[in-house]
C-alpha cells in the first residue's frame, strides 16, 4: 500500500507543476484532464502526508521519552500519535479504493409497474413521490422526460432525469426490484396485497462519451397524451427514437416542442447504450463478490416495503428500518449510507 502512496504522492508534485505550466493552462482541454486527475488524489495525498508527520511524531517522541524534564509530555504526544496510526491507515485504505467514475454524474430514473395490476401501478408512484422529496431534501432539479400514467393516479411507467451533486453515487444502489406488502385502496376485504416496481437507474452520459450513428436512428413523432385524455396535444410533438442495431425504444413527450422532445429522447437514448456496457462490468465485478451490492441487476428482488409492520428492509445488506412514512417521504439517507459502507467493505476485501 504504502509503495502505491509514494507513487500517488510523486504523481502529484508531478501534476501540481503541470497545472501551474502556462504552456498547459493554454491547452484548456489538456488543463482541465490534469485539475480533474490533481483534485481527485488529493484528498489522498493530504492524508498520507498526515500518516507521515504523525509516525515522524511519534518517533521524536518516543526518543524524547529519554530525557526525565521531557517524559511525561512526550509520552503523551507518543501514546496520541501511536493510536491515531491504525485509523489513518483504516482512512488510507478507503481512500485508494478505485472511484466509480459515473459517482458524480446526473441521472435518468425508470419506474416501471411490475406484477401486479393497478396496486403495481399506484406503488411505481409512490416510489416517484419518493425520489422527488428525497431529492427536494438534496437540492438537486427533478426533470419528468416520459410518463404514462393510470386513471387512479398510478403509473406503468416514468423516467425522470435528476441533476445535482453526486446524485449517481447516492442513488446508484436503488437498481433492482421494488417490492411492497399493503391493503391497497381497491381491495375492499381488507387483504394484504403483494405487487413490485422495477427501478433502473443510468448515469447520464455526454455526446463525446458513446458514438452513435445516425443512420441506426429510427424517428416517429405523434402526439402527447395522458390518463383520461388529459394533456392531448394537437401538434404531433412526442418523439419515439428507435435504435435499430439494439432495438433500444425510448419516448418523450413531456415538452410542448418536437426539438426539446427529440433532445431529450437523444440523451435517454445515450444514457441506455452506456448502460449496456456498465451492466457487463458491473455483473463481471460482482462475479468475484459474494454480494450484489453493487450489481445494479434489475432482475434482483432488492427491497420490501412492509406497511402492516412499518417496515423497510433491503434484502442486499439485510437492514431494516421501522419508519415506513418517513421514509417515503424522501428520508433515504439512512439506507443509502448503509448501501455505501456495505459496498465499500467489499471493495476493501478485494483489496486484500
Amino acid at each position: 500500500m504504502f509503495d502505491k502512496l509514494e507513487d500517488v504522492e510523486k504523481r502529484y508534485e508531478e501534476l501540481t507543476k503541470l497545472i501551474s505550466d502556462p504552456e498547459v493552462i493554454a491547452n484548456q482541454s489538456e488543463w482541465q484532464k490534469l485539475m480533474k486527475e490533481h483534485s481527485n488524489i488529493q484528498d489522498i495525498v493530504e492524508k498520507y502526508r498526515e500518516y507521515k508527520k504523525t509516525k515522524q511524531s511519534m518517533q521524536e517522541a518516543k526518543e524524547l521519552i529519554e530525557d526525565p524534564e521531557m517524559k511525561e509530555l512526550a509520552e503523551t504526544e507518543y501514546y496520541e500519535a501511536k493510536e491515531r496510526i491504525p485509523k489513518i491507515e483504516e482512512e488510507l485504505k478507503v481512500l485508494l479504493i478505485p472511484k466509480d467514475p459515473d459517482d458524480e454524474k446526473n441521472i435518468i430514473c425508470e419506474i416501471r409497474a411490475g406484477a401486479g395490476g393497478e396496486e403495481a401501478a399506484l406503488f411505481a408512484g409512490t416510489l416517484f413521490r419518493m425520489y422527488t422529496m428525497y431529492a427536494e431534501k438534496k437540492h438537486w432539479k427533478l426533470e419528468v422526460l416520459n410518463e404514462n400514467e393510470t386513471g387512479l393516479g398510478g403509473y406503468k411507467e416514468i423516467s425522470f432525469m435528476v441533476t445535482g451533486k453526486g446524485v449517481y453515487s447516492r442513488l446508484k444502489f436503488e437498481s433492482g426490484v421494488h417490492r411492497v406488502q399493503r391493503v391497497p385502496d381497491t381491495e375492499s376485504s381488507g387483504r394484504i396485497h403483494t405487487s413490485t416496481a422495477t427501478v433502473a437507474v443510468l448515469p447520464v452520459v455526454e455526446d463525446v462519451e458513446i458514438d452513435i450513428n445516425p443512420s441506426d436512428i429510427k424517428m416517429e413523432v405523434f402526439r402527447a397524451s395522458g390518463a383520461g385524455g388529459q394533456h392531448i396535444n394537437k401538434t404531433s410533438s412526442a418523439v419515439r427514437l428507435i435504435h435499430e442495431p439494439t432495438g433500444i425504444v425510448v419516448e418523450c413527450q413531456t415538452e410542448r416542442s418536437q426539438f426539446q422532445n427529440k433532445d431529450n429522447a437523444m440523451r435517454m437514448l445515450r444514457t441506455k447504450l452506456y448502460d449496456i456496457e456498465k451492466q457487463k462490468q458491473d455483473k463481471e465485478i460482482a462475479n468475484s463478490r459474494k454480494t450484489q451490492v453493487g450489481s445494479g441487476d434489475r432482475s434482483e428482488k432488492i427491497r420490501t416495503y412492509n406497511y402492516p409492520q412499518g417496515r423497510i428492509t433491503d434484502h442486499r445488506i439485510g437492514f431494516s428500518i421501522f419508519q415506513i412514512d418517513n421514509f417515503l417521504n424522501g428520508d433515504l439517507d439512512e439506507m443509502i449510507d448503509n448501501l455505501i459502507a456495505a459496498d465499500r467493505a467489499e471493495k476493501l476485501k478485494g483489496e486484500d
